[in-house]
């Protein structure tokens, strides 16, 4: 019976500390799970950074529009800018900065890369107009996030303001590109004058 007893007590303090260990587990996976969020920003704006860049300097080199190549340089100027920020912010973190992007935008660079001329106009304006809406969704909600890391959160807050701005551009540019072109001031009637027309209204013909 004496052993009975003693056996009974030692599964339940294996059972206890199987427990506690179990908790403590617990703890730190969601002590590390509150960490992911930030990472997984730094990775995907250090990556839109390197995407922009790229796809900026194809702008620069092939865009047959004048606005396309002068956006396609200022893409290049100020995400090669937010991406020295944004290294400056992970480092003092410790978290790691991807050095390339990824294989979805890689795709889409090698499509463009074999276009020319006002298709590649298009396609590229298109591009960067999908890019920065969803820059801008995620930016404006990482800067008002309350949980986010607050050295990331000022990056954010301090990168939102630009994004906007291209956003903005990028739009108005994708508009021109898509309407008919507009003549300035009142159109001429293209109405062809009959000779009676003519001589109606007192101009001499042959």
């Amino acid at each position: 019976m004496r052993l009975l007893a003693i056996l009974f007590l030692s599964v339940c303090t294996a059972a206890v500390g199987k427990d506690m260990s179990s908790g403590s587990t617990t703890k730190k996976s969601s002590a590390k799970a509150g960490a992911i969020p930030d990472a997984q920003f730094v990775t995907k704006a250090a990556q839109g950074n390197l995407a922009e860049v790229a796809l900026g300097k194809l702008a620069a080199e092939k865009g047959q529009s004048d606005d396309v190549k002068k956006f396609g340089q200022k893409m290049v100027d100020d995400h090669s800018k937010a991406e020295q920020d944004l290294e400056g912010v992970a480092s003092k973190n410790n978290w790691n900065v991807p050095k390339d992007v990824s294989a979805a935008q890689k795709a889409e660079q090698q499509r463009l890369e074999k276009l020319s001329g006002a298709a590649f106009d298009r396609a590229s304006v298109q591009m960067m107009v999908k890019d920065h809406t969803k820059d801008v969704a995620e930016f404006k909600k990482e800067a008002a996030s309350t949980s986010a890391n607050s050295d990331l959160k000022d990056f954010a807050t301090r990168s939102y303001p630009t994004l906007e701005d291209h956003l903005t551009q990028i739009k108005a540019i994708h508009d021109s590109m898509n309407n008919p072109q507009r003549t300035v001031g009142p159109q001429r009637s293209r109405t062809r004058r009959t000779p009676r027309d003519k001589q109606a209204a007192g101009l001499d013909f042959i």
